[in-house]
């Protein structure tokens, strides 16, 4: 792993989490950045990181309560159906170039170079997953891969709460690097507190 430590999570209370999140672009502000998150604008993130606002993520809600509740599900599953093991970095990462690149993953992947993305999803989103990696989450795996140097990230979800799905994303270089572009631009602008065009 190529990332560093921004600084170690075992403990942490989420409130400090929250405000560690805020001092850098996190994987999953990367897909709002590029205007690819249905839910979340770029002027939205900008809000947050200059603290002028602040995301509703420091109260919980039932979607995200039952999201962080299954993760260790999902992760057990995958480990299931796979084989494969993987363990928690207790630790929010920062690229060793562009460290306002951050990442706080949930799992990585014993004896490879590759993490793993845990999600769950409501019965509406099983046409989203269908195909693939829906692609509102492309950019948050492309960013962890990014930040940690790894050459693929696993996406394992849960449906609806019945039906399990997993897929290997490989790692996309020359996306990689229009990301990078755009978030060193983008934290230009937090810096400045400048404002994000709006389309």
């Amino acid at each position: 792993m190529t990332a560093q430590v921004l600084v170690k999570t075992s403990d942490m209370e989420k409130e400090e989490w929250l405000e560690h999140r805020r001092q850098g672009i996190g994987g999953s502000d990367a897909a709002a950045i590029l205007g690819m998150n249905p839910w979340k604008s770029p002027m939205d993130v900008w809000l947050e990181k200059t603290g002028e606002f602040t995301d509703d993520e420091s109260q919980d809600n039932e979607k995200m309560y039952w999201g962080t509740a299954l993760e260790d599900v999902v992760a057990r599953e995958f480990m299931v159906r796979t084989g494969l093991k993987v363990r928690r970095r207790n630790a929010i990462l920062k690229h060793k170039q562009y460290p306002f690149m951050i990442a706080n993953v949930d799992r990585l992947v014993v004896g490879q170079s590759a993490g793993l993305e845990c999600k769950t999803a409501g019965y509406y989103s099983t046409d989203d997953w269908a195909m693939g990696v829906p692609d509102y989450y492309m950019p948050q795996v492309q960013h962890y891969m990014a930040v940690t140097g790894y050459k693929a990230w696993y996406v394992a979800v849960l449906i609806g709460g019945q039906e399990f799905k997993y897929y290997k994303v490989a790692r996309d270089d020359s996306f990689i690097r229009e990301l990078i572009q755009a978030e060193t631009a983008f934290w230009k602008l937090v810096e400045e507190r400048t404002p994000p065009p709006i389309d």
